[in-house]
């Protein structure tokens, strides 16, 4: 893929929806206010990257319909570069349904079996010369047999060419059980040099049942050069070479979890991308995925980079 400047700083793969929200704290009922979106792990990512200055690259399928349409435009209009995304006229685009059923249950509603982007195929892997970065998450590969036959030949393709492999485990249990995405993912470990998870999702992938510290010391010795451990309201912590980077989570006024983890991911990334160290790297991860728990919608409340310092910095812990 090539950006504006000939070049792409990353380029994301996986699965973008339509996303049909409703109010907070209000259940959908008939004549209900909805508000018409789209989501998705690696379009979140490619956004969070773009508004902060990096060219990034989303390859995916999309259905020849008004949702498809709609997640193209709208990735182009915030700098995305859509050229890697095919428009499939045999199948929809998949769609998310979300609901506050009160100010503290979000239920969330998924049809996307047979839609576009479970049917990427490794023929849809776009020529990686020139782009730095490769991130891809365990949600794509859970989607079907092709689409994580894709994930694998990207992710060996990314590394043959020399790319920095970043991995989000992103387990979705509806999509897959634990044992078959630790299984799968884990594969993929001798080509991935950042690893992103939260505590279970790090157990899975290590294929363990406790000790998330050991899972974390496995991990490391498979191959990734960096694992990033996400601890949602508590911080996270940095492990790797460099030894151990932990930092608090910025105190804001959360109104909508979802999206914090890819905001977190496309500020860790954009701080590799700059070339500063582990621990800016992880201050811009939680000052992104702050920003984006402060406002509704998966991507909306991404941070652009004049925004970056506005929330300040809790105090730095470095061991």
């Amino acid at each position: 893929m090539r950006g504006r400047e000939g070049t792409t700083d990353a380029i994301l793969l996986g699965e973008s929806l339509g996303l049909v929200m409703g109010e907070p704290a209000a259940p959908l009922r008939v004549g209900s206010p909805v508000r018409f979106s789209f989501a998705g792990a690696e379009s979140n990512v490619a956004i969070g990257l773009a508004r902060l200055g990096h060219l990034a690259g989303f390859v995916s399928r999309v259905g020849d319909d008004s949702i498809g349409r709609m997640i193209t435009q709208t990735l182009r209009g915030e700098g995305v570069d859509v050229e890697g995304v095919i428009v499939d006229p045999t199948a929809p685009t998949a769609l998310m349904v979300r609901q506050h059923r009160t100010a503290d249950a979000l239920n969330v509603l998924y049809y996307r079996s047979g839609a576009a982007g479970s049917r990427l195929e490794p023929a849809d892997i776009p020529d990686l010369t020139g782009a730095r970065l490769l991130h891809v998450s365990g949600i794509t590969s859970g989607l079907s047999t092709s689409a994580r036959d894709t994930v694998t030949s990207a992710v060996r393709a990314a590394r043959a060419a020399g790319l920095v492999v970043s991995l989000d485990v992103n387990h979705r249990a509806l999509l897959w059980s634990a044992a078959e995405a630790g299984t799968t993912l884990a594969r993929l470990l001798d080509s991935v040099d950042i690893v992103f998870g939260g505590d279970e999702e790090l157990l899975i992938l290590a294929q363990r049942e406790h000790d998330v510290e050991a899972a974390i010391r496995e991990l490391l010795q498979q191959y990734p050069s960096v694992v990033v451990r996400k601890r949602g309201s508590l911080g996270a912590t940095a492990y790797g070479e460099f030894g151990t980077v932990e930092r608090d989570a910025l105190t804001v006024t959360a109104v909508d979890p979802v999206g914090a983890g890819d905001a977190f991911v496309a500020g860790f990334l954009s701080g590799l991308l700059d070339g500063v160290d582990p621990a800016e790297c992880l201050d811009r991860a939680i000052e992104c995925g702050a920003f984006a728990v402060s406002v509704h919608g998966d991507w909306e409340g991404a941070a652009r980079r004049s925004e970056l310092g506005m929330l300040g910095r809790s105090e730095r812990v470095d061991r």
